[in-house]
């Protein structure tokens, strides 16, 4: 993969895989993720062209770099996304489960000492510890906070807050929102340069039934799409986490994931 990233000019976007959710609890099978949201990406079934009318393969700036491997610990991707940025590329990673946005996010620290993290979810991911893991998929923003690598914080589509939780947000000043206070429509005062986390259960299960964690009560593609689309905000990086292809049906939310890709990365360009 180093090689690759070599090839990586600036203002490219590098799409990068990460197949790893040994710190995933209650189910395994999102480390399948990255290379199913390829396939479905490239099967025909869609093309690159996103809402916005940005032809993704017109433009030639979307660059698979293949997947960073082998991963043990979150921590074993900071240098490869830091490699990526220092080439002047942006990042959109294809998780793996949550545990991961340490690692994507630390990986902009040193180019971003000033980064503001959006976070869509049903899960605040606020743990100090879970499983007696303090890397846990359930802690990752935790850990972001506590070591300083995001000025700020900005959590949407939360509905699952614990006491716990509660606590953890108002010691690391999180902004949360939460999906029973959200509208599509919402538009976020968002400066400096944003890194975007988007776990596919912040969607409601009807519409993302591959997920390991069904949290009914939230979004629709329609409404994530649009609340994305709306807000102003330099986009320098992105996940996509938490999709579990051994819960899909038909692929469908493959093919969300293969969507929402074209959706930021497009936002990116903008």
């Amino acid at each position: 993969m180093l090689s690759v990233v070599e090839n990586l000019q600036p203002n490219e976007i590098a799409m990068v895989g990460l197949p790893f959710d040994d710190f995933s609890s209650f189910l395994k099978g999102s480390a399948k993720a990255p290379d199913e949201i390829r396939k479905l990406l490239h099967s025909g079934a869609m093309n690159l062209c996103s809402e916005s009318g940005i032809d993704l393969e017109k433009a030639g700036v979307l660059k698979d770099i293949g997947n960073i491997t082998p991963i043990s610990h979150p921590n074993d991707i900071v240098t490869p996304i830091a490699e990526i940025i220092n080439k002047g590329a942006r990042v959109i990673a294809l998780g793996g489960d949550h545990s991961l946005s340490y690692g994507t996010v630390k990986g902009h620290t040193k180019s971003y000492p000033d980064l503001t993290v959006l976070h869509l979810d049903a899960h605040s991911d606020l743990n100090d510890k879970f499983d007696g893991n303090k890397y846990s998929h359930a802690c990752p923003f935790a850990r972001i906070m506590e070591q300083g690598l995001a000025v700020r914080l900005v959590q949407v589509g939360i509905r699952t807050l614990t006491p716990h939780q509660r606590e953890q947000a108002e010691k690391f000043a999180v902004e949360i929102i939460q999906m029973r206070d959200w509208t599509s429509s919402m538009k976020l005062k968002l400066d400096g340069p944003i890194f975007l986390s988007f776990d596919i259960d912040v969607l409601d299960p009807a519409f993302a039934p591959g997920i390991s964690h069904h949290e009914p009560g939230g979004m629709s593609t329609r409404d994530a799409i649009d609340f994305i689309n709306n807000q102003e905000m330099d986009l320098v990086g992105a996940d996509i986490m938490e999709y579990n292809p051994n819960r899909d049906i038909n692929g469908v939310t493959g093919m969300l994931c293969a969507k929402l890709l074209k959706e930021i990365a497009s936002k990116m360009l903008a």
